[in-house]
């Protein structure tokens, strides 16, 4: 797949290049898009020289004519991830590159897009209540295209606890509205309930309640009792201590306190995207050593 990083590094002319070797060009020019009336031509720039502008030296010929379809309407072009989704249903046939624009009129393109450098991302929340808080903020965050230009997407898996409801259940907080008692409001718990809650949830229960049996269903996902990660993922737990960087059964994630703002949430996201892509390099390098 050819992405440029970049919509900076794209440039567009209205005339044909190809008579222009030795010319001046901006010094941050790696592709240029040809928009000629017979149709679109992409080429690969090689320039050499100081200063804003270079001397065009060569130009590799990547698309041309009927190789190139243009999106049909305006995106944000920072939002990787959107585009090259964009990008799959388009290419067909001889189509295997598609130009966008940008909503800032800027121009950028995909060839052969895939999903493959595009990192998925789990989204483990509990519900209720409802919406979940994490993941109704990641979500907020995906639309708003602050994540755009990380080449990332989010699945989202939710621990309902309303599997959980019954008489003799205790849960940690009455804002969840579950069928059952709450920790935090109710003082008559039966002997022989079920706590479902993290282990400051038990804590709390025993320091409260010392002399009754009870069972502990621990509903942290950091805990992995109610469900394994699969992938990549980002958590909640309610003690700050824990947050950052974890890894579940041999898989890297990052966890944010329960209540962190989208502001903590993107700086998580951030630090996890960081390390994910920090392996995938060390991988490949080791690959290509042999594993030396």
């Amino acid at each position: 797949m050819i992405f440029p990083p970049d919509y900076k590094s794209v440039g567009v002319t209205r005339s044909d290049p190809t008579g222009r070797l030795g010319c001046p060009i901006y010094f941050s020019t790696e592709y240029l898009i040809a928009d000629l009336p017979s149709g679109f031509s992409i080429y690969r720039v090689k320039s050499e020289g100081e200063g804003l502008m270079k001397k065009l030296i060569s130009l590799e010929l990547v698309a041309r004519g009927n190789q190139i379809k243009k999106f049909g309407e305006k995106l944000d072009s920072h939002d990787r991830t959107r585009l090259i989704e964009s990008a799959i249903p388009l290419v067909r046939g001889k189509v295997n590159t598609v130009i966008f624009e940008g909503m800032d009129r800027h121009i950028t393109f995909v060839q052969d897009p895939s999903l493959n450098e595009v990192v998925e991302i789990e989204v483990i929340d509990i519900a209720p209540p409802e919406p979940p808080w994490l993941s109704f903020a990641v979500e907020r965050l995906v639309k708003s295209g602050i994540l755009g230009e990380l080449n990332i997407r989010f699945t989202t898996k939710l621990i309902d606890l309303r599997k959980f409801e019954g008489d003799k259940m205790v849960f940690p907080c009455h804002a969840s509205e579950l069928k059952g008692k709450y920790l935090d409001t109710d003082t008559e718990i039966e002997n022989n309930s079920t706590l479902v809650g993290c282990d400051i949830s038990k804590q709390i229960f025993e320091l409260r309640f010392p002399n009754l049996v009870y069972k502990h269903i621990n509903m942290c996902p950091l805990k992995a009792e109610l469900y394994m990660p699969t992938k990549p993922f980002i958590t909640r737990c309610c003690q700050s201590k824990k947050s950052g960087m974890v890894n579940i059964n041999g898989i890297d994630g990052v966890v944010v306190h329960w209540g962190a703002s989208e502001y903590d949430i993107v700086d998580a996201i951030r630090m996890l995207v960081k390390i994910i892509k920090g392996n995938r390099i060390d991988n490949n390098q080791k690959t290509e050593t042999g594993g030396l």
